[in-house]
């Protein structure tokens, strides 16, 4: 009875949740946030070493769409998450961007690898000053993009900083566009007589709560 029970499970299609159902692919789909998509954009017609740091609040896409450039890039991505980011952790990465860059989901060569450290800002003070040094051109691993993403930089150093070029993300201005996101996901999946609700009220915020907004009117359509 059980392993029938876990065979139905592997079978069973279950609905996705709208944050990932919906989430961008590609640097050129996200909302918002245009001089990013150009910064990286760029960086995709004409890839260099480089670090990047993005700035912001939850949810404003940060890690989203660093993910997205790394596939785009068809790169070797390292994604170090959140409070993992100590020393042996870090020596462990760069000893692999030390050897040719290998893309797990192409099952090729890739030309770049990329470093993506969530949450840099709470990085153990011995691996900071550690990547003080790798992100410097003379001792950098070869063909390999830092990105790093924060909630604020009160804990970065100002030596890490400079070695740094920053964006700030945040989700102002984009209204509009989140507000017409919901509203085409509402027109594709609410029962057809269900009231519409006001989705200028549910896009206050980032694109992840008015997506988690929008989840609940449909769960209460």
């Amino acid at each position: 009875m059980e392993t029938l029970f876990a065979e139905q499970q592997s079978t069973m299609a279950f609905p996705k949740r709208l944050t990932e159902e919906f989430r961008p692919r590609r640097v050129s789909e996200f909302i918002g946030l245009s001089k990013q998509k150009k910064v990286l954009s760029s960086l995709l017609h004409s890839p260099r070493a480089c670090s990047l740091l993005f700035v912001g609040e939850p949810g404003t896409g940060k890690t989203t769409i660093a993910i997205a450039f790394a596939a785009e890039l068809e790169a070797e991505l390292h994604h170090v998450p959140s409070q993992q980011c100590n020393l042996e952790t870090l020596q462990g990465i760069i000893a692999q961007c030390h050897r040719v860059a290998f893309n797990f989901t192409t099952g090729k060569a890739a030309r770049f690898h990329v470093v993506l450290i969530d949450e840099a800002d709470c990085c153990s003070d011995a691996a900071q000053k550690y990547l003080l040094s790798k992100m410097d051109s003379t001792n950098a691993p070869p063909q390999t993009i830092f990105i790093f993403t924060a909630n604020s930089v009160d804990r970065l150093e100002e030596r890490f900083l400079s070695r740094t070029l920053r964006l700030d993300f945040t989700s102002y201005g984009s209204g509009s566009e989140i507000t017409e996101l919901l509203e085409r996901i509402w027109t594709a999946k609410a029962p057809a007589n269900a009231e519409r609700p006001v989705f200028k009220r549910l896009a206050c915020g980032n694109v992840r709560q008015a997506l988690q907004n929008l989840e609940l009117e449909l769960l209460s359509a």
